[in-house]
């Protein structure tokens, strides 16, 4: 089983602001701002109030690289991965869905990623608190890389404009027909339940937990404290780079992409089980309370 580190959710150029970590644990990563079908404002945040309710608690606005977009109605993101089935509404065949293409996709094609591989999903998050019923960013806390959910891959499907939608009937950004234009447009739809522990979804996303940071304290955000096992493991993205990978103590994670897709070794392999075994046991899964 090869495990595959994905950035996903806002960051400096996509958003310029942390996802939070709500009061409750949530881990809520933002959809990045860009020109599809579905707005902040139909997905929901809880019962009560939609995604945008909560960036217009949080932001002052929002970024595309370097544009500036007011928290309107109609302002349009690209929910994916799509991990929480209480998002939207959805029908009784949902699954949890993960795509790509272009690059990144070609990246994951080279690096063999196939059926039963795992994606843990990270992004930059920083806490939150609830102020005069307003949830708001803590004063002074830091952002920090942190893992927030995982899919296990269960099938593999390529999207065109000649193809269906391989049974997946739900929204999916990577559905849009400008998308299938896209000759190696591809969704990851997740397994039912994990090939190594059948009492979990195969996909679903953590409450924190300090076992999910990959930054390592007091230290910038890219630089991490990871276990010694990935010490002479090939990262895609990193090998033989003078920029990236081992310090003396810390692993610097690259700037640039999307999937870092580690060497396979059992090591690495009980480390991804571990953590998701042991996380859930301490806290739960959002998407499974």
């Amino acid at each position: 089983m090869k495990i595959i580190l994905s950035r996903k959710g806002f960051d400096s150029s996509y958003g310029g602001y942390p996802s939070p970590i709500l009061p409750d644990g949530r881990l809520l990563s933002m959809p990045i701002p860009l020109n599809n079908s579905l707005s902040y404002s139909e997905i929901s945040f809880d019962k009560k109030k939609s995604l945008l309710d909560l960036m217009k608690e949080l932001y002052p606005s929002i970024y595309k690289r370097s544009k500036k977009f007011n928290l309107t109605e109609k302002l349009n993101c690209h929910l994916d991965p799509d991990l929480n089935h209480d998002s939207l509404k959805r029908s009784k065949h949902w699954k949890p869905l993960f795509g790509q293409s272009e690059g990144a996709q070609s990246h994951l094609e080279k690096q063999n990623i196939v059926a039963g591989d795992l994606f843990l999903f990270f992004g930059l998050f920083r806490h939150t608190e609830f102020i005069n019923g307003k949830i708001i960013f803590i004063p002074n806390s830091k952002p920090i890389h942190c893992i927030y959910g995982y899919l296990q891959i269960g099938k593999i499907h390529r999207i065109n404009s000649t193809a269906k939608n391989h049974g997946i009937s739900d929204y999916h950004p990577h559905l849009e027909e400008k998308n299938k234009e896209i000759s190696n447009n591809t969704i990851y739809e997740s397994i039912d339940k994990l090939s190594f522990n059948k009492g979990l979804s195969g996909a679903g996303i953590f409450k924190y937990s300090s076992k999910l940071v990959l930054t390592k304290n007091d230290c910038k955000t890219s630089q991490w404290d990871l276990p010694n096992i990935f010490r002479n493991i090939n990262i895609s993205y990193h090998n033989n780079s003078k920029i990236y990978g081992w310090k003396r103590d810390y692993f610097q994670s690259a700037y640039r992409g999307q999937e870092f897709v580690i060497e396979e070794t059992k090591q690495i392999e009980n480390w991804a089980k571990m953590l998701i075994n042991e996380v859930v046991k301490v806290k739960g899964i959002f998407s499974e309370d």
